[in-house]
């Protein structure tokens, strides 16, 4: 049945909320980042919220370098319930499990040259267990289909989320990690339309981040998905700045 996934999104160190079609490698990409929140408080503040009320399943997801010291504090405050992401690898993943995440999020590494590679997958898969992998099948649309984007969400790959993709990449990990990169950070709604082809294909447990603008989003994704699909907030809850939603509302709601 459909729950709220909290999250704790880091850039440069610190835990933020950003509009995610803004993250850019290319040039002075600091001039280009539309930040939304930059919270006071650390990442164990809200590993600790989240382990005292109970809400399991969140993530912590590093949107670039400098944030590897920021992510192992938000894992030491709550071992072993925390979903880590952001430049996970065949090299890295096992050294995150170590570290006290519950489970490693891949996304980047399985699309070399924008092209999917099922040999990492399985690699990886195989590595640290199917059990301890979600797969981020982040996505973009062009042509009213989506797309997987990679690379901080700005290089569109070659493969398109439908259900034969969700169908071969959940025989290799145990959850997807949806994030609608054209309405992610922007608090004007959820990809309606993607959380219900969510809802139709998914067999394994998933969420969806983007969008999402008010407490009534967990009973919409509920109704569209038929309870199949989690729902993250980011930038509009109160904890983050947000004036939209509230988190002990969420924490009632699940």
């Amino acid at each position: 049945m459909t729950k709220f996934r909290p999250c704790i999104d880091i850039h440069a160190g610190v835990v933020k909320q950003i509009v995610g079609g803004t993250l850019s490698d290319k040039g002075d990409a600091s001039a280009s980042l539309v930040t939304n929140h930059t919270s006071a408080h650390p990442p164990s503040y809200f590993s600790t919220l989240y382990r005292e009320n109970g809400l399991t399943g969140a993530h912590v997801i590093m949107l670039g370098p400098n944030c590897e010291s920021a992510a192992r504090e938000a894992l030491d405050a709550w071992p072993g319930g925390l979903q880590v992401g952001g430049g996970i690898n065949i090299k890295n993943a096992q050294q995150w499990l170590d570290w006290g995440a519950e489970k490693v999020i891949v996304t980047s590494y399985l699309f070399p040259d924008a092209k999917f590679s099922l040999e990492r997958l399985q690699e990886l898969s195989s590595a640290v267990g199917k059990d301890k992998l979600v797969v981020d099948v982040s996505c973009r649309r062009r042509d009213d289909r989506w797309f997987v984007a990679t690379n901080k969400w700005q290089t569109i790959t070659d493969t398109e989320v439908t259900k034969d993709t969700l169908d071969l990449l959940s025989g290799y990990c145990a959850e997807f990690l949806i994030h609608a990169a054209d309405v992610e950070g922007l608090c004007r709604g959820i990809d309606e339309e993607l959380v219900k082809a969510l809802g139709e294909w998914s067999t394994i447990p998933t969420t969806y981040a983007g969008g999402g603008k008010d407490i009534a989003d967990l009973t919409l994704v509920k109704e569209l998905s038929a309870g199949k699909v989690d729902l993250t907030f980011g930038s509009a809850l109160d904890i983050f700045g947000g004036d939209k939603v509230k988190f002990e509302d969420c924490v009632r709601w699940s």
